[in-house]
């Protein structure tokens, strides 16, 4: 909206300058929201009542019950003005990016509010998972055909090789020769990627700040990704693909970077509100997105490195405990105390903080690592 109107201004004071105005706004909207969001959420008994198979876990957050969620409506809300304020509405990657976020956004509120609906009459049932994996992977098909089409528009030289389509190819995080992709390929990339990225957030979503805090480094890593892969001169560089027209989506980047920041003034310890699946949802689906268009699959693996650590402790979690199940015949075992994995350590006698400030730690590792991947090309 107000890059239409003051098009020829932001022309030339460049795209950094959007992109500090996209952060501060997406952080304002939030800062001045919140208040009144949690004291209505609170007014309407919209709390989150913990309820894990773990009767030890259950008595250590019982004080968060009174606790309002579905607050990831905040940083929906907040995205979306300040993209929709300074983002260039013309740019396909960037309506994706925007289809993501309220599609996104629509199914973890619905689950929330299911949720909540349920456990207000002695229940707890949202969503089943198989219905929300059929709206996620809808979401993913369908964006992936649109990027695909918007990214078959030229070819692109690649220094001492030839040509390719940098959009529509596979790439590594080191120097290796990059592979062409059918459209197949692509969309299971899509899916994999988007679906895979929102589940691991919506897992990590269990602890005061832990989600918000992880969810602001990979934003801003994927941000100077973009960045690079969207101005040809500095992927060449770098010796990076270039992808015409993704240098837009870095509003996006800074939008989330500044939304988290806003949420996580009232989701630290002690939280006034949670994320809940309104938010997880679709800030993970959209790092998901942003990595399959500026094809940095991987590079997202690293950045986003505890997001996977928590994804793959429940998925060995489970399947430990039905692989004992069967050979026993009777109880399963655990690998851990209780999964995701900073439950488990939490139940290990850590505090609540030492858990999230270690895992905010272990996120600026992985994300500094993932910087480095730019002098490994």
């Amino acid at each position: 909206m107000i890059y239409w109107l003051f098009r020829d201004y932001f022309s030339k004071a460049g795209l950094g300058f959007r992109l500090a105005g996209a952060a501060a706004v997406a952080f304002a909207i939030v800062m001045l929201i919140a208040p009144r969001l949690i004291h209505w959420l609170v007014r309407k008994k919209i709390g989150d009542v913990p309820e894990f198979d773990h009767a030890d876990l259950n008595e250590l957050t019982r004080h968060k019950s009174t606790t309002p969620t579905m607050g990831g409506i905040l940083i929906v809300i907040a995205i979306l003005a300040s993209v929709l304020l300074f983002g260039n509405l013309g740019n396909m990657y960037v309506k994706g990016g925007l289809v993501a976020l309220v599609w996104l956004g629509a199914v973890g509120g619905w689950d929330d509010w299911l949720k909540l609906k349920s456990a207000a009459s002695g229940g707890r049932d949202g969503l089943k998972t198989w219905e929300k994996l059929v709206h996620q992977i809808g979401a993913a098909v369908v964006l992936s055909g649109f990027v695909w089409k918007y990214g078959a528009q030229s070819y692109y030289a690649v220094p001492g090789g030839a040509p390719i389509n940098p959009a529509h190819s596979f790439f590594w995080p080191f120097p290796a020769p990059a592979i062409a992709l059918s459209f197949l390929a692509y969309v299971i990339i899509m899916v994999l990627t988007m679906v895979g990225s929102s589940n691991a957030v919506n897992l990590t979503d269990g602890m005061d700040g832990l989600a918000a805090g992880n969810l602001v480094m990979v934003a801003a890593v994927l941000l100077v990704f973009t960045w690079v892969v969207g101005v040809e001169t500095w992927s060449q560089y770098f010796a990076m693909p270039f992808v015409q027209y993704s240098a837009e989506m870095t509003l996006i980047c800074a939008a989330m970077v500044g939304a988290s920041l806003g949420f996580l003034w009232y989701n630290a310890h002690p939280a006034s509100v949670f994320m809940g699946d309104t938010g997880s949802l679709p800030l993970g689906g959209m790092l998901g997105y942003i990595a399959v268009v500026i094809r940095q699959e991987l590079l997202l693996l690293i950045a986003g490195g505890v997001f996977v650590v928590e994804a793959l402790s429940v998925v060995l979690q489970v399947g430990y405990f039905k692989w004992t199940k069967r050979r026993g015949g009777i109880e399963g075992k655990r690998l851990l105390r209780c999964a995701p994995v900073h439950h488990h350590f939490h139940l290990s006698g850590w505090a609540e903080t030492k858990v999230v400030i270690r895992f905010w730690i272990l996120g600026l590792i992985f994300a500094a690592l993932a910087m480095a991947t730019l002098k490994l090309r």
